[in-house]
């Protein structure tokens, strides 16, 4: 396989052998460093990315500083790895979000962005551009604006990328690994610091257009950019518009948007059976709920299998497996498996429908006025104003599956009623996709609005400082359309016939304007039924987020030691963050959000109090805050310097945070670097303690109620139900304490072989008191099959309206260890043409990444492989660019490896399966390929100030894997596979 992928790599691409070399390297990871920093410089790693750049000798005088430390000295070699993406190699990519760039890089994984989260009701999170580090969450990845903190656009604490200013940014520093000590909470799985360029003079442009191959995905970007000096006085003006359509949503069956014909249902339906030589799961396309159909399905008792068309006619339900209604109590259906069937009628499923990607629309306006006082000194302020607009379809329908309906009902055909009458019953229950309703659309409105007052500097020749105060706002509106109300479509459904006119059974329904549905059949309910099941204002949640930052670092060398000056960095920092939420009263409760009485009038059949009335999106009213005062110190010492022995250092760091909510904790770091007498080689290795604080979400969540359509009941037969999930805040979180290490080599522009570099970095992080929570699946199976009693408190499931409460603690474990790789080449004149060719290639190999739930009765469990989640054992990024005076063409190569759906499943054939446990359950297949993406893109200097361009991801358009799934949703894991297809873009750029 891997044969292949490089071979397929050298035919495209067409690049030399030398290039074919630094593509190999990459079998594996990430990265760091390029051509070997000349003494003088002030980085880490030189700029190396920026692909086909003939200017890098000249670059190498540039004052570029790395984010991987707080000490800005020359000469300073930072220990921990720092991946370094340049202006020209993000214009290369030609995404519409610079976002997207950053994301290809392997050593992130699991960020989210538009095209997760759709399937999303009530997360908060769609459209959300945020990145993660190692694989450890969005949470564990602190991401700095010139090295300065941004406001949360989600309660998590999260920044979102799209509302930053994107064409200002010269580069991107990506710190993989522990910086807590150097930066403070959250940079357990490292950094990303966006860089702004704030010299910059002149004026440069942007348009840029983009579709994909089905026709959809629409997008138009629109940037600018002016700076200019008066004097002492330096102005920068920058403004970005960029729509995104999106992508979808399908429809029911397996449907999905355009002509995309991947969608196949893919579930792993369980057997049921445990202790037996079979496997528990199957792997098995179409998978069928039974529960229910698209306009309607008899789900348990003697009538069970009746469905009905589009016209309301009753017919017999064609289940998969060559199932047969069992017609007991339960709803089991012979031949079938634990709420599924395979094949048979796939109308009503409703998976394909969700949105492939978020709609997304953002408006971005940055400025910054900068006065030189004094020589090398400078008071400046920024003003950073966005707004990002997304809208997606979860899912289409609303769909039921406990509806208890009466056999009087006057809508039910007379033939059923009759059989209702011969069976000796007076209702059954009843299960339907809810096709007869408006779909379910959801819309997310942030807008940010970011000010920084700072002051940067030297003081005389050895010191650096930089101080800042930072107030940013964030306001976050959802709003959710064509939703139900739970008790008023059960109030609608129930219908009577009363004086000759059919309306509501229950008489107080009735008269709060309850208008009766026929959901036997496709009859889009009235006017009046819609006004009052989904009525205009539907669920919305406010958020307002503040945050405040004061901060001050200084740095530089105090004196001179035997082999060289010593070097200091020190400061301090406050920042406060707080957050109010306020929610509808229907989802909240009335009494909560009495303000709000005249667009959610009181209804004597909703809940008043606690809420939680919508099929989904019960928001909640909440607010909290915290402080943390923090102070740090970090020390290089110079070791040798001879011509001999080599070049050594060794660097350390301390800080000390207090948190208002869990007091105080330390974090630290200590390492070094080596370059070696052999030129251009480097040794470097650190290790650290690093914390994260417990965020506003975690501790004082709003509690946030979701529906989960397919819950599977563990009493029993593991019927499928319908529950309410409440998840709520715990105040008394504590911080998590990771431990990372990381032990590394670098060769940096060998003599034998000049503009050539390789880096290979080994990584081991263990985090513990990690906050987690428990699913409501496993609260409700540690009660009934493992026989933990304390968590048989935290659920309903014998009440009309089921629930289970979820809560986070400091209960788990991360353990996880791989290594990256980056090597790249620059070989001017190649084959003796103008210009240079340059290839760089990052990869990152996962060993292991166990997580320990630190539950009574789980094990430990290790998703480095699984393709389902975000962590493939490799990943890795290969760029080949070509570039002279009027044209560039780059080819790029992404890829991750095959794997599994879940490594703790135990894969094995009929007849030869062990007993199936909760922990490793049986499996009939458990394999999940990988993916291989080329993207091709070029541009052609039409003069000397504008620039077209184009690029083609996806080139062979090729599909994803399926994801399957244990319910109905869409069987894709779009954190790793693109689900789009073929994308074009093109545009121009200029520059005056």
């Amino acid at each position: 396989m891997m044969k292949a992928t490089i071979g397929t790599c050298r035919h495209l691409a067409g690049v030399s052998f030398a290039a074919l070399i630094a593509i190999t390297f990459s079998g594996a990871a990430h990265a760091q460093e390029a051509p070997a920093p000349a003494p003088q410089q002030t980085d880490t790693v030189t700029v190396a990315d920026e692909a086909p750049d003939t200017g890098a000798q000249e670059r190498q005088n540039a004052d570029i500083i790395v984010t991987g430390s707080r000490i800005t000295t020359s000469g300073f070699n930072a220990p921990t790895p720092t991946t370094v993406i340049g202006a020209e190699q993000i214009a290369n990519n030609a995404q519409p979000n610079i976002f997207n760039t950053i994301a290809q890089l392997p050593s992130l994984q699991g960020s989210t962005g538009a095209a997760t989260g759709t399937f999303s009701t009530s997360s908060g999170q769609q459209g959300l551009s945020s990145f993660s580090l190692r694989g450890l969450g969005t949470i564990r990845t602190l991401t700095l604006l010139d090295g300065q903190r941004v406001v949360g656009a989600n309660v998590t604490g999260v920044p979102d990328i799209s509302l930053f200013p994107q064409l200002l940014i010269q580069r991107v520093d990506v710190v993989t690994g522990g910086a807590s000590a150097s930066y403070g909470s959250d940079a357990v799985g490292g950094v990303v610091n966006f860089i702004t360029n704030t010299k910059f003079e002149g004026f440069k442009g942007n348009i840029q257009g983009g579709i994909t191959d089905y026709k959809d995905n629409q997008q138009v970007l629109i940037q600018g950019a002016w700076g200019k000096s008066f004097g002492r006085l330096h102005v920068i003006v920058s403004g970005e518009y960029d729509h995104e359509e999106g992508v979808g949503p399908g429809n029911f069956g397996t449907d999905l948007a355009g002509d995309r014909d991947w969608y196949r249902a893919t579930t792993l339906v369980n057997t049921g059976v445990l202790n037996s030589n079979n496997p528990q799961y199957l792997y098995r396309d179409f998978g069928q709920p039974y529960q229910y159909a698209k306009y309607g399905l008899i789900n348990t008792g003697p009538l069970q299998g009746i469905a009905f068309d589009a016209a309301g006619n009753p017919y017999n339900f064609a289940y998969g497996s060559n199932g047969t209604p069992a017609r007991n109590a339960a709803g089991n259906v012979n031949g079938c498996f634990v709420g599924f069937c395979v094949g048979g009628d796939m109308s009503g499923h409703v998976g394909s429908g969700t949105s492939l990607q978020s709609a997304l629309e953002r408006i971005n306006g940055f400025t910054r006025i900068a006065y030189e006082f004094a020589p090398d000194n400078e008071l400046y302020a920024t003003v950073n104003i966005a707004r990002v607009k997304t809208n997606n379809q979860p899912n289409p329908g609303a769909a039921r599956t406990d509806l208890t309906v009466q056999c009087s009902n006057p809508y039910l055909p007379e033939s059923v009623a009759t059989a209702c009458a011969t069976a000796g019953i007076t209702n059954f229950r009843y299960g339907l996709s809810n096709a007869i309703l408006p779909n379910i659309q959801v819309y997310t409105n942030r807008r940010q609005y970011r000010f920084v007052a700072g002051a940067k500097g030297k003081i005389a020749s050895n010191w650096n400082y930089d101080a800042y105060y930072e107030h940013g706002i964030n306001i976050t509106d959802i709003d959710v359309e064509n939703i139900m109300l739970n008790r008023r479509y059960n109030q609608a459904a129930d219908a009577i016939r009363l004086n000759g006119e059919i309306v509501c059974r229950d008489p107080v329904a009735r008269a709060n304007g309850c208008a009766p549905i026929n959901i036997f059949g496709n009859n889009i309910p009235s006017t009046a039924a819609l006004a009052y099941i989904t009525p205009e204002n539907g669920p919305f949640q406010h958020t307002k987020q503040t945050q405040d930052v004061a901060s001050l670092n200084i740095s530089g060398s105090p004196f001179e030691l035997w082999a060289g000056p010593l070097s200091v960095a020190f400061g301090g920092e406050y920042r406060r963050e707080y957050y109010r939420v306020n929610a509808d009263p229907y989802g909240a409760g009335v009494m909560d959000a009495s303000p709000n009485s005249a667009e959610y009038p009181a209804d004597p059949l909703l809940n008043a109090v606690d809420g939680s009335n919508w099929y989904a999106g019960n928001y909640k009213n909440g607010r909290g805050r915290y402080e943390v005062v923090e102070g740090f110190v970090e020390v290089d010492v110079p070791l040798i310097d001879s011509e001999g022995a080599g070049r050594a250092n060794i660097n350390g760091a301390a800080r000390v945070t207090d948190y208002s909510t869990s007091g105080t904790v330390w974090s630290w770091k200590v390492g070094g670097t080596w370059d070696t007498p052999l030129d251009g080689f480097r040794l470097r290795a650190v290790t650290s303690r690093d914390v994260r604080a417990p965020n506003l979400s975690e501790l004082f969540a709003a509690p946030v109620t979701t529906t989960v359509p397919n819950f599977t009941d563990p009493r029993g037969s593991g019927q499928q139900v319908l529950i309410i999930q409440n998840t709520v805040g715990n105040p008394d979180l504590r911080p998590e304490i990771a431990r990372n290490t990381e032990v590394g080599a670098v060769l940096s522009n060998p003599p034998w072989l000049p503009g050539f570099s390789l880096s290979f970095d080994y990584y081991k992080i263990k985090l513990e008191g990690v906050i987690s929570s428990l699913s409501a699946q496993q609260i409700v199976n540690l009660c009934f099959l493992e026989g933990i009693t304390s968590t048989c408190g935290a659920f309903d499931l014998d009440s009309d309206f089921k629930f289970v409460n979820v809560q986070s603690f400091n209960l788990a474990s991360i353990k996880t260890d791989g290594f990256d790789i980056e090597a790249s080449y620059q070989w001017r004149r190649p084959l003796g043409l103008d210009g240079s060719l340059t290839v760089r290639a990052l990869a990152t190999h996962v060993r292991k990444f166990v997580t320990d739930p630190g539950i009574p009765g789980t094990i430990p469990v290790d998703t480095a492989g699984n393709n389902t989640g975000a962590t493939p054992d490799w990943k890795w990024l290969a760029i080949q660019t070509y570039e002279n005076d009027q044209f560039s063409f780059t080819v790029q190569e992404r890829w991750f490896s095959s794997g599994t759906f879940g490594n703790q499943y135990i894969e094995c054939q009929a007849g030869s399966c062990p007993a199936s446990t909760q922990n490793n359950p049986t499996i009939d297949y458990n394999r999940m390929k990988g993916a291989f993406y080329v993207d091709i893109g070029g541009s052609y200097n039409l003069n000397e100030q504008v620039r077209f361009y184009f690029k083609v991801d996806n080139l062979f358009d090729r599909d994803p894997e399926a994801s399957p799934q244990t319910n109905t949703g869409l069987d894709v894991n779009p954190a790793l596979y693109d689900t789009l297809g073929r994308t074009y873009r093109a545009g121009l750029r200029f520059s005056f």
